[in-house]
């Protein structure tokens, strides 16, 4: 986000507390921050916000902006703030205060009568606020705990003109309809059962189809490149998880059940169990380097203010990995998985990747595991291989994981948006605290480098950054349902078999329509379900041998002899067209 336009949302979330502190007294503040396309502010409000209040409380926040009032910075101690804050009963923003222990003064904004403590940074005043709107009311739990009170959030968004707001609105418009809890309803891909538990999802059999075919792909392109495929358990013992670390660091996150006395937890991660393949016996270093995958279900418990469809559940499947080499194969390693994330972006149709380097912070080492020399290393190889491939790439210091550096490949969507999805990482915590080695050419123990690697991030996740890529329609490789045939009536159904036969024989899916409705409907519904081809049937193509083509969004492509669109749909499928 650019600077300016930063502060700029930042200041507009003030602006918008400070109207809905005059239109409803007694409201308390939670936060309002800026994010990456607007802001928002949470609040405590004797009244139920709705999107009907907007106008009312829009013109109060244009009543002060058209003032021009000044945002100016206060300086405090944490003793006045305190006080200034239990005078006006913000309870919320006292519990933010007590949580900054590491320093003794604090900042609020003040503009007019309206105070908030903040850090800032703001524009120099409310009249710079040129353009702005609200856009929807939320709930969302204090500090995103659930045993926290609910809050009401008011979302909104500022940019420097109105072509930039106008342009943002017609993209949301655009996100709303490819909304993927919108579409795998319609295209009956997978659902969120109430009675199931938040942040859980079932696969329904077209959605179910369509994952079998990215696992198989997945699986393929895998063992291709020397993968080992394994399976490991959904539950351990907690005893493996603190040798790992895992547990100091992401207990709050973890799932634990009580079997037998003994305290278990759901995996929220698949490191230590592939770790504890590889140690079940001695490896030589002529056997490195060692690369194992899996499609392992994890577990984690995700706070229910932050869960979203299928972007953000706690229970996912990891297409994870882990590969078990010697100093002087990581490079060739690192390359190979920058190859394959490569390979697979493509294939799916992602062609615009953002690439980020993520090091060290070298002003605070200390926080850090591993040597010092080997964070060097490991640095410099990442570095090495995306200079070497010609990838362009952005470092970040202080963005690395505590266990090692990174790179984080992060593609945009048809709407512009950016999501993680690749990520490889190297691990010095892992290999000193399972004491992982290799026997060396000299017959001594040497350390392992053990790197992590995900290219597909978790299959619920990148299912439903696909359907939005793609405003549902699929690919035809991809797609549940690539071939429907409509029987004009009753009498076209034999016919219709004997196409339908010819396809699922050639490894098309495919499904008749033999209900007795209008093909008109038949037809719209067709479409309305994405379904990339539609073929109609009746005397005469029963007669020629031939099938009635329609293209999902290309329309009537005419009639066409069976053998010919057979091939063509075959070949399309082989090459992955997009």
């Amino acid at each position: 986000m650019l600077e300016y336009l930063e502060k700029l949302r930042h200041s507009a979330s003030h602006v918008l507390a400070h109207a809905v502190t005059e239109l409803f007294p007694g409201t308390k503040l939670g936060i309002g921050p800026a994010i990456e396309d607007g802001f928002y502010y949470d609040f405590e409000c004797p009244e139920t916000l709705n999107e009907e209040l907007f106008s009312r409380i829009q013109d109060k926040m244009q009543e002060i902006i058209d003032r021009n009032l000044s945002f100016v910075r206060k300086e405090m101690t944490r003793g006045e703030a305190l006080d200034i804050l239990t005078k006006s009963g913000e309870k919320y923003k006292i519990e933010l205060l007590e949580k900054l222990v590491d320093t003794e003064t604090v900042s609020f904004y003040q503009h007019d009568g309206f105070m908030d403590l903040c850090k800032g940074p703001h524009v120099e005043s409310t009249g710079e606020i040129k353009v702005f709107k609200l856009l929807r009311v939320a709930g969302a739990y204090w500090r995103g705990d659930e045993n926290n009170p609910m809050l009401q959030r008011i979302y909104g968004t500022a940019y420097e003109n109105q072509q930039d707001l106008d342009d943002y609105l017609t993209k949301l418009e655009e996100a709303a309809k490819r909304d993927h809890r919108k579409l795998c309803r319609e295209l009956d891909f997978f659902s969120f059962p109430e009675n199931l538990g938040p942040g859980l999802l079932v696969w329904h059999p077209k959605g179910s189809i369509t994952r079998e075919v990215m696992e198989e792909f997945w699986k393929k392109e895998h063992k291709r490149r020397g993968y080992q495929l394994i399976y490991t358990p959904h539950i351990a013992k907690k005893e493996l998880f603190e040798k790992s670390g895992h547990y100091d660091y992401y207990k709050d996150f973890m799932f634990t059940i009580k079997i037998d006395n003994n305290e278990y937890v759901l995996k929220p991660m698949n490191c230590p169990m592939q770790i504890l393949i590889y140690k079940s016996r001695i490896h030589s270093y002529r056997e490195l380097p060692i690369r194992y995958a899996e499609l392992g279900t994890v577990y984690r418990n995700e706070k229910s203010g932050v869960l979203h469809g299928g972007l953000r559940v706690r229970g996912f499947t990891m297409d994870d990995g882990h590969i078990f080499c010697s100093r002087d194969q990581i490079e060739d390693e690192i390359a190979g998985v920058v190859e394959l994330a490569q390979f697979f972006m493509e294939t799916f149709g992602f062609k615009d990747v953002k690439t980020e380097l993520s090091l060290m912070d070298k002003n605070n080492t200390e926080k850090y595991a591993g040597a010092l020399e080997s964070w060097e290393i490991s640095e410099n190889s990442l570095r090495n291989v995306l200079t070497r491939m010609g990838i362009d790439f952005e470092e970040i210091p202080g963005e690395a994981a505590f266990y090692g550096p990174k790179i984080d490949f992060k593609i945009i969507d048809s709407l512009g948006r950016s999501w993680q999805l690749t990520t490889v990482q190297f691990d010095f915590n892992l290999p000193e605290r399972f004491d992982i080695n290799y026997v060396g050419q000299d017959g001594m123990n040497h350390r392992i480098y053990l790197i992590h690697r995900a290219i597909l991030g978790g299959l619920e996740r990148f299912t439903s950054i696909l359907l939005e890529h793609y405003g549902g329609s699929l690919p035809l490789w991809l797609s549940p349902e690539q071939v429907r045939i409509l029987p004009i009536a009753d009498r076209h159904l034999d016919y219709a078999k004997e196409v339908e036969g010819l396809f699922i024989n050639s490894g098309v899916r495919v499904h008749i329509d033999s209900r007795r409705e209008k093909l008109s409907m038949k037809i719209r519904e067709s479409e309305v379900e994405k379904v990339p081809y539609s073929f109609i049937v009746g005397d005469k193509e029963a007669e020629g041998r031939t099938v009635s083509v329609r293209r999902h969004k290309h329309g009537d492509l005419g009639s066409q002899p069976i053998e010919s669109i057979l091939k063509e749909i075959i070949d399309n499928i082989a090459a992955k067209v997009i």
